[in-house]
């Protein structure tokens, strides 16, 4: 009665048997080590926020290392409920044995994605941060359903999803946001995110009801470590303090306490209006901007080094990465790996995985040719 169940677990146990040797559980085993002998010396909780930051890495490397295990004891209990059930001849038993197969099956779906993580960045938070293109009311619309579907995506996968800044169009949506987004391997689950959005639909904000075309681009920065020197000077910086408004509830400040900080030498601009005052303001803008310049310079290095192999640089910056078609017919494509789905409306509410895992193929791909 059970043998087709009976089946499917055996194929998710050799399936995880194969993930056990891509996952590099030793490396992260060592890395949980350092941050532990870190954690017991003395005088580590003297700057509690840094200190926050290693306890909130530590908690994910955890749980990276831990899930196989886990996964592997819930295989070998879906085994013994299908024995037993099979043994019984339980009818009865067959939904919740269904739940516990498909459950099984998402969890594997998910370590297998995060078999695909080699840079070391991938572990690190991720800065996400949403503009709007031109066109006005349509482009700020746009940018507030990308808030929307990477917000959603961060709740499912309970990300710890922070709004550093949110400053709301003039007549709907928004002109700029910027996230600080925490988790298991956040910054390289994001980072397939990160290019121009194209939306095609018919606009709600057109009386006649005609078919527009929007672009917003969304930004995905690693969070740059204490260690990593990047020099910026106090006279290359411009500062501005202006009222935090917009989406963050309760944890946006009401106060002139937000900070915009110009850096004058590449015309970078970055904002915080999350905390209480202008100085924690500042700090963690500068620490976006370190974001953005480390980001350039990882990007400028990655050209050189594709010149240098194929003879020409790759103009990815700024390209159009994937299209939403909302009418004449429903589609979303990503252009770089070539995966699409018509359910939209799962999409924009956070699901994601796909265009992720596609992403992250493609990447890994196209890394190995290189």
């Amino acid at each position: 009665m059970y043998e087709e169940a009976a089946a499917q677990i055996k194929e998710y146990t050799d399936r995880l048997r194969e993930l056990r040797s891509c996952l590099n559980v030793d490396g992260t085993k060592a890395k949980i080590g350092t941050l532990e002998q870190g954690m017991a010396a003395p005088g580590f909780w003297d700057d509690p926020e840094s200190a926050q930051k290693v306890v909130q890495e530590l908690k994910g490397l955890k749980a990276m290392v831990s899930a196989p295990d886990e996964i592997q004891q819930e295989l070998e209990d879906a085994e013994v409920l299908i024995e037993m059930a099979s043994e019984e001849e339980d009818a009865s038993m067959a939904e919740e044995i269904a739940t516990v197969e498909a459950g099984l099956g998402k969890k594997l779906d998910r370590l297998e994605l995060n078999s695909l993580f080699r840079d070391e960045r991938d572990t690190k938070p991720a800065i996400v941060s949403i503009h709007p293109g031109a066109g006005g009311t349509e482009s700020c619309d746009w940018a507030d359903m990308l808030y929307r579907m990477i917000t959603r995506f961060c709740e499912q996968r309970e990300f710890e999803c922070e709004v550093l800044e949110y400053q709301p169009g003039d007549e709907a949506g928004l002109k700029s946001a910027s996230l600080r987004i925490t988790g298991p391997y956040a910054y390289g689950t994001m980072k397939s995110e990160a290019g121009v959005h194209r939306l095609v639909r018919i606009s709600p904000f057109d009386a006649a009801k005609r078919r527009h075309t929007s672009f917003s681009a969304v930004e995905v920065l690693t969070e740059v470590d204490d260690d990593i020197d990047i020099e910026i000077r106090e006279e290359d910086l411009k500062m501005d303090v202006y009222r935090s408004s917009g989406a963050g509830g309760q944890k946006v400040n009401k106060t002139s306490s937000a900070v915009r900080l110009t850096h004058l030498p590449t015309g970078f601009v970055v904002a915080c209006q999350i905390e209480r005052s202008q100085h924690r303001n500042r700090a963690t803008a500068l620490q976006m901007l370190k974001a953005k310049l480390y980001d350039v310079e990882m990007k400028r290095q990655e050209a050189e080094l594709s010149a240098q192999r194929d003879g020409h640089q790759d103009v990815a910056w700024g390209s159009q990465i994937r299209s939403y078609v909302l009418q004449p017919y429903q589609m979303i494509k990503d252009h770089r790996t070539s995966y699409e789905t018509g359910n939209i409306q799962r999409v924009l509410d956070g699901e994601l995985d796909g265009f992720i895992a596609a992403y992250l193929k493609w990447n890994l791909e196209r890394s190995s040719k290189n």
